[in-house]
């Protein structure tokens, strides 16, 4: 059989600390990698697929933050430096018994199998679970993806590998830290200068390029995170960037203690596949202490009316968005809506708040509503550390193209936090809009 890794492929002496670690058995099982664009961090985890899956028999997944961007980036890739997909040298015809280029899924000749997947369907898969995963641009992925399967390789003894440029201070920021403190795990940061992909005349150029493209501090930020593996910088396009670093440099990311005796309001963002996220929220005079947050998703109402019993606060007010009064059909006789089905439950009072539906209006009122409060909230960073990072997250969808961002916000996992927080910017201010509300 063809002798792996194929195509007498070998790590660079750079690559060699996160190659060696993932080739033990144990202890290793959890890598991560913060490394400058254009390193290899896809390719050195598409080789070690490729040998892991004929040391042990099971089920391989890469998983990029969405299923949609796997095909472009991935499974059609060329290298181009050899002119060959990427899988292709990774996973070569005699190690294959079949291929689905529907799903883009590969079955190995000794019964072991690859595929691609996005870390936004990941709970939507079914079939034997993995025993080796690699999470590509963890930055940008939904971390309940990796909530969700940690459990399964725990059992199962299998691997994991996160490997992704810098996106600002957010969950990969913290795993990054956690994995270099923490025995049997594998950490590493490598800056586009401790290695030999790039020329310092090139780096130059490069940064000359994005400062040209995207001005002086934009240009600057984005050179500074995806070449020097800088945490600093805010994401490309995000909404409340300014906000929660000043949240930060002021101590308002701290412990947030709940207070017994004052009301605990709830704000929501309603979803059934997509995920349903709430804030708790007490009110402080002037403060707003945000004590917790829980995001969840596939579950019914009952589901987090249950959550909210186990968490023992006392609840004032809950506030859903528009949506929770449409009907849907439920075991009654009659079509209930979900505000309707939140009260039997022992949800109440529901406030409904009424968001607007037009673009311009969300940009123009919801998300400065957000900016002015933000000030006013202090956030339980062990609680809140989800909902925190989506705040960080939510961002303008960006066109690759002509390199600009669009006046849309990205709908990917932070939207589902942001837009509950939403919810509390626009319900709990009372904010009224003329002609653009949904009733």
């Amino acid at each position: 059989m063809t002798e792996l890794p194929a195509n007498n492929w070998e790590p660079r002496d750079d690559q060699m600390g996160l190659w060696e670690y993932l080739q033990q058995d144990r202890p290793g099982l959890r890598a991560v990698e913060c490394a400058h664009r254009r390193w290899g961090k896809d390719e050195i985890c598409l080789y070690t697929s490729s040998t892991k899956a004929f040391e042990r028999v099971g089920n391989y997944w890469h998983l990029l933050p969405e299923y949609k961007q796997c095909r472009k980036a991935i499974w059609e890739a060329v290298n181009p430096r050899t002119g060959r997909k990427r899988i292709d040298e990774a996973f070569p015809q005699e190690i294959r018994k079949s291929i689905r280029n529907t799903d883009m899924f590969i079955e190995f000749v000794n019964g072991s199998t690859w595929q691609l997947v996005g870390s936004d369907t990941y709970n939507a898969l079914v079939g034997s679970p993995p025993i080796g995963i690699t999470f590509s641009e963890y930055a940008l992925s939904n971390p309940q993806c990796w909530a969700y399967l940690s459990p399964i390789l725990e059992e199962n003894g299998g691997w994991a590998a996160f490997i992704s440029t810098s996106r600002g201070d957010n969950h990969f920021h913290s795993l990054v830290r956690m994995a270099m403190s923490t025995p049997g795990w594998f950490g590493e940061i490598l800056t586009a200068r401790q290695t030999p992909v790039f020329t310092a005349e090139k780096l130059r150029q490069i940064r000359a390029e994005l400062i040209a493209t995207f001005g002086d501090d934009m240009g600057e930020a984005m050179y500074q995170q995806e070449y020097m593996c800088s945490f600093q910088g805010a994401v490309l396009g995000a909404y409340f960037a300014k906000q929660m670093v000043r949240a930060e440099n002021e101590g308002r990311i701290t412990h947030v203690q709940y207070q017994e005796g004052i009301e605990v309001d709830t704000f929501w963002d309603l979803g059934v596949d997509d995920s349903m996220s709430i804030w708790f929220i007490q009110h402080i005079g002037s403060k707003h202490h945000v004590v917790d947050y829980y995001e969840n998703s596939g579950y019914g109402l009952e589901h987090y009316a249950e959550i909210l019993e186990s968490k023992h606060y006392e609840y004032g007010n809950h506030y859903m968005p528009h949506d929770a009064n449409a009907r849907e059909m439920t075991n009654s006789a009659i079509a209930q809506s979900r505000r309707e089905i939140a009260q039997d439950l022992g949800i109440n009072p529901v406030i409904v708040v009424k968001r607007a539906k037009n673009i311009d209006v969300i940009i123009q009122f919801q998300i400065p509503a957000v900016r002015n409060i933000l000030p006013l909230c202090w956030f339980d960073k062990d609680k809140c550390s989800q909902g925190i990072s989506a705040l960080k997250n939510y961002r303008a969808e960006y066109d690759e193209e002509k390199k600009k961002l669009s006046n849309r916000p990205l709908h990917d996992w932070s939207s589902h936090g942001a837009s509950a927080f939403i919810t509390f910017a626009v319900g709990y201010g009372g904010m009224q809009y003329k002609d653009e509300i949904d009733d």
